[in-house]
């Protein structure tokens, strides 16, 4: 009788603490500093900023660090909730988008020697070479010049390709997040690159994996941002 109830006492004791017991998500992000970043204390200013989000319901994060598309794509699996963060643009089939958990920008940058003269980013790339990032997907407005005018258009692999080769004269002027650009060539010591003018400001969301798993995740996210 004894053992019976010194069980029901372990089993009950189990039961508690696991109630307790606090909630994990695991998310795929990519190097994209001050944003996100593995080398960062904080892992990133967006990535801190959703951490302090969820540690308030008791929810770790977990946040592991690909290149872009490979998070993209490492994010389907049932391990992670989805991947952050991400431009509207870039939540694909299978992802569902959160409310804006931060904000970015895109705008044109050039090399200090450069000399720019445009109305529209359409004129932009109809008469210079502009360099952007290759897994990116840009708003139409960007996309539309870059098919319009691929001849203009100079891809690089990731965001220090692309700083390198604005600084060293490969392309007279870029288009991406100004302050990850800055952020980047500050760091590098790299001082011949300037902003020339803010395009837009772009949210920054949580592709949620859009499946059953995760359905009851996506309104709790959602709730939560709504009533802050």
């Amino acid at each position: 009788m004894f053992r019976i109830f010194a069980t029901a006492i372990f089993v009950v004791m189990i039961f508690a603490a696991n109630s307790m017991a606090e909630e994990t998500w695991k998310i795929a992000t990519l190097n994209w500093e001050p944003y996100s970043g593995a080398e960062m204390a904080t892992q990133g200013n967006s990535i801190q900023k959703l951490r302090l989000l969820l540690k308030k319901e008791k929810i770790n994060l977990i946040v592991d660090f690909y290149p872009w598309k490979r998070a993209q794509i490492i994010a389907r699996n049932k391990e992670y909730v989805g991947y952050f963060p991400a431009w509207p643009e870039e939540v694909y089939e299978g992802f569902t988008a959160s409310p804006t958990v931060d904000w970015s920008e895109i705008g044109i940058l050039k090399n200090t020697e450069s000399s720019l003269r445009f109305e529209s980013v359409d004129d932009l790339f109809k008469n210079y070479k502009v360099g952007i990032i290759q897994t990116y997907t840009y708003p139409k407005v960007i996309d539309d010049a870059v098919k319009k005018y691929p001849n203009h258009t100079e891809k690089a692999p990731n965001e220090i390709s692309l700083l390198r080769k604005l600084a060293t004269g490969r392309h007279p002027a870029a288009i991406t997040d100004p302050t990850v650009m800055m952020y980047l060539a500050a760091r590098n010591g790299i001082y011949n690159v300037e902003t020339v003018k803010i395009i837009m400001k772009k949210e920054l969301v949580v592709a949620f994996r859009d499946d059953e798993d995760n359905k009851d995740r996506i309104n709790f996210f959602r709730k939560l941002l709504k009533g802050m």
